[in-house]
This record gives structure tokens, C-alpha cells and sequence, in this order.
């Protein structure tokens, strides 16, 4: 990004933070642009690792999870629970890797000659 100030890793001046620090904080970037960078060297001529920062005195407070927010994700959170093999409530969320609960992804041996 051309024209941003950018800083070594852990010197930028107070006033500026990244979305995470800004989040720890009660705010957010509010839309603003970014306002400066952090970059970090790597070792092996990887490019460098870069986060982004914004001015704290343009970021405004988080808005509030309403009613229908929290309904909204519990629904989501939940689904993330279905199996979709057996269509059962796993206790936990669906691991991505397997697509499925653990007992479909792995059934024992006598389930699997019994259902067959």
C-alpha cells in the first residue's frame, strides 16, 4: 500500500491500533481507511508479516447484539451440530475435516456388518 507510514513490529505510536486491540477495547474501525502498518521480517527472504492499523480516535463503539443477532447465531451454531450422515444433534460442532460425527466417520465393525 503506498503512502501509509509503516512501523517495526511492537514501535508504532500510541493512537494507532489494529482491529484486534480496537475489538479489546469496545470499538471498531467504523470505516474508516487504514491508517498505518506494522511490518515484521522474516527469515529465508519470506515477505514480511504485515497487520494493519487504524486511528483509535476515528474508531466508534461496537454495536450491540440485539435479540434477533443472538437468534441468528444460536440457529447458526446449532446447525454446525447436525450431522448431516444421520441427522442427529452431535453435542459438538461437526469437525470440517470429517463432514460428519465421529460415530459415522468411524463406525465400529459390529455397526457396520448389523446395518448392512
Amino acid at each position: 500500500m503506498g503512502g501509509l507510514p509503516v512501523f517495526r513490529w511492537r514501535l508504532a505510536p500510541d493512537g494507532y491500533a489494529t482491529r484486534r486491540q480496537l475489538r479489546a477495547q469496545g470499538l471498531r474501525p467504523g470505516g474508516q481507511d487504514v491508517a498505518a502498518q506494522l511490518e515484521r521480517q522474516r527469515r529465508r527472504g519470506r515477505p514480511p508479516l504485515v497487520a494493519y492499523l487504524y486511528r483509535v480516535d476515528l474508531a466508534k463503539p461496537v454495536r450491540p447484539m440485539t435479540p434477533a443477532r443472538w437468534a441468528a447465531l444460536a440457529k447458526a451454531n446449532a446447525a454446525r451440530r447436525i450431522c448431516p450422515a444421520c441427522r442427529r444433534d452431535a453435542g459438538y460442532v461437526i469437525p470440517p475435516s470429517l463432514g460428519m460425527c465421529t460415530p459415522c466417520a468411524f463406525p465400529e465393525p459390529s455397526q457396520a456388518v448389523r446395518s448392512a
